[in-house]
């Protein structure tokens, strides 16, 4: 097997390569899993810029580019599609059967191995794992998922905490229900908080306009129901969505899925972020916000307050009535307070948090 050096080149994988560390993101689907994909490509920049070890990112082949920095193999075995049904099929099989799979990876010429999207994609016993488990929003809200998925999800999660040497969550709050709802020594869970392109998502001058921004897919814990209702409580404003596709009232403009510069100038023009989110376990674009200085009105959730902290208004996403006040609190104070604490998070601290994780484990 050959893989590519940090000069560009290839050479044969050895076992003298003991100390390079795998990451695996074969379950990655562009444009479709929102913030992990995020984690995961600026993880890899982040690892390029300031990482000490030697890497190998193993790709899918709709996502050949998602190592951007690092060195990359492209994997054949692993039949990732774009389809809901394609991805359950490929993730299924690589479970199954992942003797192929492992092979293909070299598996046995890695100090550790790093699974950042959740799944333990394919189940390894050696080298020693981490998985990054972002979420258990199934356990909070199974009404969000069909039996099959939350069946599934219940079954692959739990089994991929069990095979990981070392699991991380991406907030205190996340390590918290980890820990409880999985049963896992708090001595294997280590928090490591995302971070901001502070360069990219950061203050203007632009003139902030009368309009709402809400960035997020239509997904149901969500709630985009309950801010469509406050829009009736906030006649001076219209709302922007990002990433939704579906039906909208008057005054909501849904723009779908959007180029990251022209969001970070919504963020820029938008009167506040408004967030009703019923479930996170981090909240990324509530920190984007934060960064780019625009006002941010979100769910009282324990995640987004330990990334929001004293510098955004909180509301009961439930209540049209708390959203709509909350939003005016936030446009009334501005977004002064949001670049310092959104400085708090960043990549390059992102990754060298995961590099002590990776050398934990003996890469």
């Amino acid at each position: 097997m050959e893989r590519k050096c940090k000069e560009g080149g290839l050479r044969p994988c050895k076992r003298e390569d003991a100390r390079v560390v795998g990451i695996s993101l074969l379950t990655l689907v562009p444009g479709v899993v929102g913030g992990s994909e995020t984690y995961a490509r600026e993880l890899c920049r982040g690892l390029a810029r300031v990482g000490g070890l030697e890497y190998r990112v193993f790709v899918p082949r709709i996502a050949e580019d998602a190592a951007d920095g690092l060195p990359a193999q492209v994997v054949r075995r692993y039949r990732a599609s774009r389809t809901t049904p394609g991805r359950m099929r490929a993730m299924a099989s690589g479970l199954l059967r992942g003797g192929p799979l492992r092979h293909e990876l070299g598996l046995d010429s890695l100090g550790a191995v790093h699974f950042p999207l959740s799944v333990m994609l394919p189940l390894v016993s050696r080298p020693p794992a981490a998985t990054t488990i972002l979420d258990l929003q199934h356990e909070f809200l199974p009404r969000n998922f069909p039996r099959w998925e939350l069946a599934y999800r219940r079954l692959v999660y739990g089994t991929t905490a069990r095979r990981s040497a070392l699991v991380i969550a991406i907030s205190e709050h996340a390590r918290e229900t980890l820990i409880e709802r999985l049963s896992l020594d708090p001595a294997r869970v280590r928090t490591i908080h995302l971070g901001v392109d502070l360069e990219r998502f950061s203050p203007a001058e632009d003139a902030r306009e009368p309009f709402l921004l809400y960035p997020a897919k239509r997904w149901r814990h969500k709630n985009h129901e309950t801010l469509f209702r406050a829009l009736g409580h906030l006649p001076e404003h219209r709302i922007v969505l990002t990433g939704y596709e579906g039906p909208a009232p008057e005054r909501v403009q849904a723009l779908g899925r959007v180029p990251r510069d022209e969001l970070v100038s919504l963020y820029r023009r938008a009167a506040a972020l408004v967030f009703p989110s019923l479930y996170e376990g981090f909240g990324q674009p509530v920190l984007e916000a934060l960064a780019c200085g625009c006002p941010v009105a979100c769910s009282d959730l324990p995640a987004l307050r330990e990334v929001a902290g004293d510098a955004a208004e909180y509301f009961d996403p439930l209540d049209p009535d708390s959203i709509a006040e909350a939003a005016r609190r936030a446009i009334a104070r501005g977004g002064e307070a949001g670049p310092a604490r959104a400085a708090r998070f960043t990549w390059d601290e992102c990754a060298r948090k995961h590099d002590a994780v990776y050398r934990e484990l003996g890469g």
